[in-house]
């Protein structure tokens, strides 16, 4: 799109709104806007202007433009939306690439919860996951949910938590868990190795969306004898499905 179309200001004028927003502003006065695009006041007036009336800025009583809630509403409805749709072909890909269970899951307090799953015949798994609860510091999608989380806020999360012992290297506090977490970002996946139960192997990738947040967790699981020695390509197939889904949720990279 053309820069220099009026549809093309007003796009330009509305980015620059966001990206304000971005970086911990309010919001931008039409001076302010028209100095970070190095344009002309009067047309980036008249850009927000319009910006405003389609919905999409809302004016202020300091007569700076912010962006309207309601277009932070709608892309949040249709991020869930395309992590139901294209979660579910991402799930079944990756599933008919390894020959594994695939999950997709989110965090909810201090427990994990599987909003999605493609579960092979031949996977070795058996009942389904969807809905269930799981301890986020030892479940297959608790490193990767908290992905990017401050050491702060991982902390907080788990601050009421006893690290109780669900498989043979369940992590033995949150200090543990912040190693794991910080090895899988290193990594670029991590690894889930009988944490959770005795003999289950999982790998996960965070998901973003359009704002760049880890909205969910794309996994791997199976019975590690038979997962742990292919790991490499499935992790490589992980990574590529869970790049297709970001991108489907708007984030760029």
């Amino acid at each position: 799109m053309s820069k220099t179309s009026s549809m093309g200001r007003g796009v330009e004028a509305l980015l620059a709104v966001g990206a304000r927003h971005a970086d911990g502003l309010p919001g931008g006065t039409v001076a302010d806007v028209a100095a970070d695009l190095g344009r002309d006041r009067s047309q980036v007036s008249r850009s927000l202007r319009t910006a405003e009336q389609e919905g999409f800025l809302a004016r202020t009583l300091k007569r700076s433009y912010a962006l309207d809630w309601q277009v932070f509403t709608d892309a949040q409805l249709l991020t869930e939306r395309r992590l139901e749709s294209d979660g579910g072909t991402v799930l079944d890909a990756l599933a008919a690439e390894t020959g594994e269970a695939c999950f997709l899951g989110v965090l909810r307090g201090d427990s994990t919860v599987t909003i999605g799953e493609s579960v092979p015949s031949g996977s070795n798994l058996v009942g389904s996951w969807l809905g269930r609860p799981y301890p986020a510091y030892c479940s297959d999608a608790g490193q990767a949910v908290l992905w990017e989380a401050p050491e702060a806020e991982v902390r907080s999360v788990f601050s009421k938590v006893e690290f109780i012992r669900h498989g043979p290297n369940t992590p033995a506090g949150v200090d543990e868990f912040l190693a794991r977490r910080q090895a899988a970002r290193e990594r670029g996946y991590s690894i889930v190795d009988e944490e959770a139960e005795p003999g289950l192997y999982s790998l996960a990738v965070p998901v973003r969306d359009f704002k760049g947040e880890v909205v969910a967790a794309l996994q791997i699981v199976g019975i590690k004898e038979r997962l742990e020695p292919r790991r490499e390509p499935c992790a490589a197939a992980l990574v590529a499905q869970g790049q297709w889904l970001e991108s489907r949720l708007g984030y760029r990279g």
